[in-house]
């Protein structure tokens, strides 16, 4: 059994970080416990530069092969790490000085080191594990504020996620007693000998689980009160990074476990993949709230998401598709929630009118990142949605990517609806205030980085390749 926490470097930095920020932070005076916070920075770029260099060895397993290390685990690590590091970005200004500010670092880190483990996973108790890790801390970051709206959303957050966090261990104990282990590679070989019925149902169960995780139907109804709920840095975060590892998850389990199974699991997940980006679409666009209306632009994208994991294995196109659309989400999301972290007055779309006049910058960099969210070119979602339908097209599905690309279209209204008052208005309902500076780098670099992305999608769609660990 290979049992070398070498193998798990990026993910040690991560909780390591965590723990000593928790011992430390007892100790520092309020006004030093920024440097919590820079730890936090530093074991994220330390995991980033440990996963890099992982990536270039032979796809793996760890401790037995309940872990796996291959392109898939790569990608998402330097993509989550990368991720949290601009919500800290995001965050730390705003918790400077507060009586809770270490308290806050540990619990990102600890969340996003879930989410690490969920990327990984190759068994299914460490799916679980996974799961936890990455759930509780959040729970405890929705509600952060303590104020009236932070508590509910903690409240639903919670509640959702206990109901199908239960649902999913059950699953996992139906699926152990249909194939008598846990491990991917044995389970693709029992659950195609195991009576239908009993898989039926204990994939249904854990898929809830997942999807949960991703914030996609049927396990999407927390999303639009958390998000609106929490700060817009925690917004950001659950946003994004839970997304990445919990898609990630759902994509090996469908690549490896599921492969065999004599179930129309493809079919249903391209059913989860329309209601998705369908729901998410029609919710989103009479919203008035920016966080709720990106809240429910990111239950679509999910939809989205879900078109390279129905054809997981079905096509030569579906894990490039899947890493890169991934990638290109989390840059061009963060960078819409910077816009609103670096405008904390401005909370509907009406507060955001005139914004051409009083901060052009912002603007250009919102204009950048919605109409990323929409696929427009040169951004690196644009390449994500046309790798993604491609792999559709390629799996059988193209009925699916027709039904992507007619929500598409749809979704640019609800985009331009804030957008539009922007250029259009002479003066806002109210003004938006000061900008904060450091949120306004943060939205600057990654309106950048995904067109940036973008213009480079070739050579790192060719970094994506490699095979799957099996």
């Amino acid at each position: 059994m290979n049992e070398n926490p070498l193998d798990l470097l990026p993910e040690v930095l991560l909780a390591a970080s965590a723990v000593l920020g928790l011992l430390l932070g007892a100790w520092l005076p309020r006004r030093r416990q920024w440097l919590i916070g820079a730890m936090a920075g530093a074991a994220c770029t330390g995991g980033i530069a440990a996963a890099a260099i992982a990536a270039a060895d032979p796809a793996k397993t760890a401790f037995g092969e309940s872990f796996a290390i291959d392109p898939v685990t790569a990608t998402s690590r330097i993509v989550i790490l990368g991720a949290t590091l601009l919500v800290l970005a995001l965050a730390m200004p705003r918790r400077y000085a507060d009586p809770r500010e270490t308290e806050f670092y540990v619990l990102l880190q600890l969340a996003s080191a879930g989410a690490l483990m969920l990327a990984g996973a190759h068994d299914l108790l460490l799916l679980a594990a996974g799961y936890l890790l990455a759930s509780v801390p959040a729970y405890a970051l929705a509600g952060f504020r303590k104020d009236g709206p932070g508590t509910e959303a903690a409240l639903k957050f919670y509640v959702v996620g206990a109901l199908l966090g239960v649902l999913m261990l059950t699953g996992i104990t139906v699926l152990l007693a249909a194939s008598r282990t846990t491990a991917y590679p044995m389970l693709r070989t029992e659950l195609a000998e195991a009576p239908p019925g009993l898989v039926a149902v204990g994939t249904l169960a854990l898929l809830a689980g997942v999807l949960f995780k991703a914030g996609g139907v049927p396990g999407h109804f927390w999303v639009p009160d958390a998000i609106q709920g929490s700060s817009p840095p925690v917004a950001a975060f659950l946003t994004t990074i839970p997304k990445m590892g919990a898609l990630a998850a759902f994509y090996r389990l469908a690549a490896v476990p599921l492969a065999d199974a004599d179930l129309p699991w493809a079919d249903l997940v391209a059913v989860l993949s329309v209601a998705s980006m369908t729901l998410g679409n029609l919710a989103a666009f009479f919203q008035q709230d920016v966080k709720r209306l990106l809240a429910y632009s990111t239950i679509s994208q999910v939809g989205y998401l879900l078109l390279p994991v129905a054809v997981a294995g079905r096509s030569d196109l579906d894990q490039q598709a899947l890493l890169y659309y991934l990638a290109g989400y989390a840059l061009t999301n963060l960078g819409a929630f910077a816009v609103v972290c670096a405008l904390p007055e401005a909370h509907t779309i009406d507060d955001y009118r005139g914004l051409a006049r009083t901060h052009p910058a912002l603007l250009a960099s919102l204009v950048v990142c919605l109409l990323g969210l929409v696929g427009t070119p040169p951004t690196a979602v644009f390449l994500g949605k046309l790798e993604a339908f491609s792999a559709a097209f390629d799996g059988g599905y193209a009925w699916l990517a027709v039904v992507a690309a007619v929500n598409t279209v749809a979704s640019l209204f609800y985009y331009l609806r804030w957008i539009a008052p922007a250029f259009l208005a002479r003066r806002a309902t109210r003004e938006p205030g000061e900008a904060s500076r450091s949120a306004a780098v943060v939205a600057y670099g990654a309106a950048a980085g995904s067109v940036a992305l973008g213009l480079l999608g070739g050579t790192v769609l060719d970094v994506l390749d490699g095979p799957l660990v099996r």
